[in-house]
């Protein structure tokens, strides 16, 4: 009898493609290929390390106020510029109560003939100290009624312009993209966490635990969120945790209400049956099988949540319930430019630059994570 020789199979390849990776390596490897949602991805750090740090590197501070520069357009260039300083050297002068003949600039020194009939003083000279565009300033009486000024122009740059108090607005942007990013991922955080796990387990549960759950839900949708923000100042005070708690504790109502809808939905799956057939608990399918489904639809409804947030603290703080001077957040610096709007158009163009661009990388990045955690391209 012959034998027929039987060949060794070939070694299959490796392929590093086809290798065992769990969900969240398959998520990120799918994130990665969608250029408009990394894009997003590394604008959004960028914005978050330029908000944290930045107002530590800016020149000035988010609350100096700088009397001489009130609502001054945006430059590249330091001021004063030339046609300022006359000016304030002459109300200076008028309020320390002497007349000025004429003045005189040389690089950034600037000269000055004052006189008055009452007679000069030499100690005036703090009132030229106090000008936000002279420093160093001297008074030499020349006679009993004349005297020379000297002093060095203080040159400051204001890249945003300032406000109507004369402050930086690229510091106060900056500041203020600290506040509103804190509050609308902090708070969205909250409300996605008490959200999820209400919704996943009152759709997961069913019947009357279900009923009983999303009837509370009912009750505090009928409460105004106003009263209920209210309540919470005159228990525990004005402060600014009490941004998270009131924001995040009314937002997750809605998050509550779609989790529960998708848990209906994935409960009656057979890969629910098959976990339940092989003793699986019930705890264990909630957040091993049931949870991580959910992910798509919740993380794109969180790059809703930090908008609204946004806008709801803005709300707030507009009734004196938020934050409060000399802070300062992306919806209060929009409503002032609203109002400045006429003759101070620089005020509103660019913290509604950082707000809409914010919200455009949230919405991309939502997209993009919406189809990297489709459970489907698993």
């Amino acid at each position: 009898m012959t034998e027929i020789p039987v060949s060794a199979p070939a070694p299959v390849p490796a392929d590093t493609e086809g290798q065992a990776r769990s969900f969240w390596a398959k998520a990120w490897q799918r994130l990665r290929k969608n250029s408009l949602a990394m894009g997003s991805l590394v604008y959004l750090c960028l914005m978050v390390l330029a908000c944290t740090f930045g107002p530590m590197l800016v020149p000035n501070s988010y609350d100096k106020i700088f009397q001489g520069y009130t609502r001054v357009p945006a430059s590249l260039s330091a001021y004063p510029r030339p046609e300022m300083i006359g000016p304030a050297i002459e109300a200076a002068a008028g309020r320390a109560r002497l007349d000025l003949v004429d003045w005189a600039q040389t690089g950034d020194r600037v000269t000055a003939h004052l006189q008055s009939t009452r007679g000069v003083d030499p100690r005036a000279a703090r009132y030229f100290d106090r000008s936000d565009m002279l420093e160093n300033s001297t008074l030499d009486p020349t006679s009993q009624t004349e005297a020379v000024l000297t002093a060095r122009i203080e040159r400051h740059h204001f890249l945003f312009g300032t406000d109507a108090t004369g402050r930086d607005l690229l510091a106060r942007t900056l500041i203020a993209g600290r506040i509103s990013l804190s509050i609308g991922f902090l708070a969205g955080l909250v409300a996605m966490v008490i959200g999820v796990l209400y919704g996943a387990i009152s759709g997961f549960a069913g019947g009357r635990v279900d009923q009983i759950m999303m009837r509370i839900v009912d009750v505090l949708y009928s409460l105004p969120f106003i009263f209920f923000v209210i309540m919470l100042v005159v228990f525990f005070g004005r402060n600014f945790l009490l941004m998270f708690v009131a924001v995040g504790a009314v937002l997750w109502l809605d998050m509550a209400r779609i989790v529960r809808g998708q848990t209906l939905s994935l409960r009656r799956r057979e890969f629910v049956a098959a976990a339940e057939a092989l003793g699986v608990s019930w705890f264990q399918i909630l957040f091993r099988h049931i949870v991580p489904n959910l992910l798509g639809p919740v993380i794109v409804f969180m790059t809703l949540l930090v908008p609204n947030v946004i806008i709801l603290e803005s709300f707030l703080s507009y009734l004196g319930f938020g934050v409060q001077e000399p802070m300062s957040s992306w919806g209060i610096l929009i409503a002032q430019g609203a109002r400045a709007m006429p003759s101070a158009i620089w005020m509103l163009i660019f913290p509604s630059l950082f707000l809409t661009s914010t919200l455009f990388a949230l919405n991309f990045l939502g997209d993009g994570l919406r189809d990297a955690l489709d459970p489907r391209d698993a």
